[in-house]
């Protein structure tokens, strides 16, 4: 109990105003410092499709990207975007979209940093991440050291438990399937792929990400045709929600703007995961000529998930509770994409435990490569195999288990690792600047970057 407590007053602490200011006000840093990188997001999607033929690294852009989308799509884009409406009322989803925009900033520098501080280790693979931003940009050895503990112990659980145990909860709900009988296909399902390394977690999620994506928006589709004529009325609502100065009793500082404001932003920051680090761990595995190219394609990862993914379903949710008000009456936070979800006749249930469960399950690869990287920079390459197992025991437990303060220790460690990673985006801005300004404002996209340098493990 007095563990549960100290997570929990922890959890709170990092995660309270301080650092939702500090990410948010490092995406307009960023935003403004970088003359509105966003401006570039579908020349980068473009980009995100063609091969950097040639290039250095172990796997193709997208296959880079689709990596960081795995980990990144997840249980946030509906779980998380259900419980800021319900907190923080319609406008929440404005502002969970103002973090998405924003954050293509963050996404591009860190995904930037990544790449120009990269390495290859000597089985001739590539590895980068804010812990090699920070040893060999910052040379701050013992901060690059704290990131990756709190990198790998997050992998255990926002990355593992916590996502098996969404699988075999909603598949126990939806289908009636035991979860000890669900929780050993995904973990066998999971070992298939993340033994064969970053190549086959690449291959697997170049192939499930736009799948899941598609299928998912579609199903959103129809709902939002059957919410039509609540459309535009839901849009006014969001808006006006957002900038509402109406008082609320008991409110954040009593103003529904304000509450609004702070679980919109703070579920959009757990979704889209930028400033967090993870995501250019990804990043640096990919064949492309130069820092520049990859971080225009891995920022088009924020805009896919939070811009297009979370605005969807908040548009989704707001709609229904306009045109159907009585179903969300005494509704629990987490359930209203569920219950949004039920408007369609037969299918709409099975269609979000699908699309939940593929989520969950791409959001498992991809965060496994990340803490085989950071245990790979922590004890050397010959410690995977053990962090492998390990990953696919707590992954089992994860889908059986009452998760209880798991849930609460995965909020810290995500805080813990985002604090790192954004001294060093902000130390070195000007380097971030420097590069861009080089291959981008003067028209240099094509150009190869100098050779990776080669280190021992």
């Amino acid at each position: 109990m007095f563990l549960a407590n100290a997570i929990s007053w922890l959890r709170d602490l990092i995660w309270g105003a301080p650092m939702i200011v500090l990410l948010f006000g490092t995406h307009l840093f960023l935003t403004f410092r970088l003359r509105f990188i966003q401006r570039h997001t579908f020349r980068a999607i473009r980009m995100s499709a063609k091969a950097d033929e040639g290039a250095s690294g172990d796997i193709s852009q997208f296959g880079a990207l689709a990596t960081a989308l795995a980990a990144t799509i997840g249980t946030g884009n509906i779980v998380g975007v259900s419980t800021a409406v319900a907190l923080g009322g319609p406008g929440a989803v404005f502002w969970c979209w103002m973090t998405g925009v924003f954050g293509i900033s963050t996404k591009y520098a860190e995904s930037l940093l990544s790449v120009k501080y990269r390495v290859r280790l000597k089985d001739g693979s590539m590895a980068g991440g804010p812990m090699y931003t920070i040893e060999r940009g910052l040379g701050i050895k013992w901060l690059a050291v704290l990131f990756a503990v709190f990198a790998v112990l997050a992998t255990f659980g926002a990355g593992c438990t916590v996502q098996s145990h969404a699988i075999t909860d909603v598949i126990r709900t939806s289908f009636g399937i035991d979860p000890a009988i669900s929780g050993a296909v995904v973990t066998v399902l999971t070992a298939v792929v993340i033994l064969g390394g970053v190549k086959q977690i690449s291959r697997v999620c170049e192939k499930l990400v736009p799948f899941m994506a598609l299928f998912y928006i579609v199903g959103a589709a129809c709902i939002l045709f059957l919410n039509r004529h609540f459309l535009l009325p839901a849009l006014y609502t969001i808006v006006t929600s957002a900038f509402s100065l109406q008082s609320v009793a008991g409110g954040f500082l009593g103003s529904a703007m304000m509450i609004a404001c702070k679980y919109g932003v703070a579920r959009g920051l757990f979704s889209n995961e930028s400033g967090l680090g993870t995501a250019p761990i990804a990043a640096a595995s990919a064949q492309t000529k130069n820092p520049v190219r990859q971080a225009m394609v891995s920022m088009t990862g924020t805009f896919w998930d939070t811009v297009v993914v979370c605005a969807v379903t908040g548009i989704v949710i707001v709609s229904s509770q306009l045109r159907l008000p009585e179903l969300y009456a005494n509704a629990a936070d987490d359930a209203l994409t569920q219950i949004a979800f039920a408007q369609l006749p037969y299918v709409g249930s099975y269609v979000l435990a699908i699309a939940l469960s593929i989520f969950a399950f791409t959001t498992i690869l991809g965060w496994s490569y990340y803490g085989e990287r950071c245990v790979t920079y922590l004890f050397g390459a010959k410690r995977v195999t053990p962090y492998r197992i390990l990953f696919l025991a707590v992954l089992f437990y994860g889908a059986v288990a009452d998760l209880g303060v798991i849930w609460t220790f995965s909020d810290l460690m995500n805080g813990l690792m985002a604090f790192p990673n954004l001294v060093s985006v902000l130390l070195l801005s000007g380097v971030i600047v420097k590069e861009t300004r080089h291959y981008l404002w003067e028209k240099r996209l094509d150009e190869n970057a100098p050779p990776v340098p080669e280190v021992d493990e």
